[in-house]
């Protein structure tokens, strides 16, 4: 596979992230490497590089650049640090957190998807752990996580996801009603104190599942 192709477009769309507020070199560095155009169908390819979502079928979406910029930025993360993604959908947040550097665990409901990610996601030599599940119910085997990140509106924050955050960790979610959410930053302070940050609004596929819609 040729990850060199778009090269120029991933410069650009690095410059329009700078623009929109992106400050985080590293999660700039990720997009600049990452070759997005692969993670949705060839007939996509030429607008892979604008700052929009993207369909990949089963009516979901791969997110527009500046929200997976905008999640990961937020996460803070740090190389090594253990990471859990709750909806895999075309791979490309999961590719990101890869790049850090980070242990990454993900989740998809639907299974379609969740194959196609994976199988695409070693092509690229990427090694996150996946699973297809309710991913509103984390994953306790492997809790708790440095960083949860949610790439889907929930009508409410998963306290289980809550719970499988390690004191200092930190879950990004988008919460609100069908139409947008604002993005939801949870730290844990203590095992038993958490301190919530909202920041500005954004349009996500819907979470589903038990906590979920």
């Amino acid at each position: 596979m040729n990850k060199g192709r778009y090269q120029k477009q991933r410069e650009e769309l690095v410059k329009v992230l700078t623009k929109k507020g992106i400050k985080h070199e590293d999660v700039l560095r990720a997009i600049r490497t990452i070759p997005r155009h692969t993670f949705v169908d060839s007939a996509l390819w030429v607008r892979a590089y604008e700052d929009i979502a993207l369909p990949i079928g089963l009516q979901q979406t791969i997110s527009q650049p500046f929200t997976v910029a905008r999640q990961t930025e937020l996460l803070e993360v740090k190389s090594g640090q253990k990471i859990l993604e709750i909806g895999t959908g075309s791979g490309y947040q999961c590719a990101i957190l890869c790049e850090l550097g980070t242990d990454v665990y993900s989740i998809e409901r639907h299974r379609e998807l969740f194959e196609r990610s994976r199988d695409h996601l070693r092509e690229l030599g990427y090694r996150p752990t996946l699973k297809c599940d309710d991913g509103t119910l984390g994953w306790n085997a492997y809790a708790p996580f440095d960083g949860i990140v949610v790439t889907a509106g929930a009508p409410v924050i998963p306290k289980e996801l809550i719970r499988q955050l390690v004191v200092g960790g930190r879950l990004v979610i988008p919460v609100g009603d069908s139409v947008s959410q604002k993005m939801h930053l949870i730290i844990r302070v203590s095992e038993n104190e958490y301190d919530e940050q909202i920041h500005e609004g954004f349009k996500f596929v819907p979470l589903i599942g038990k906590d979920g819609w």
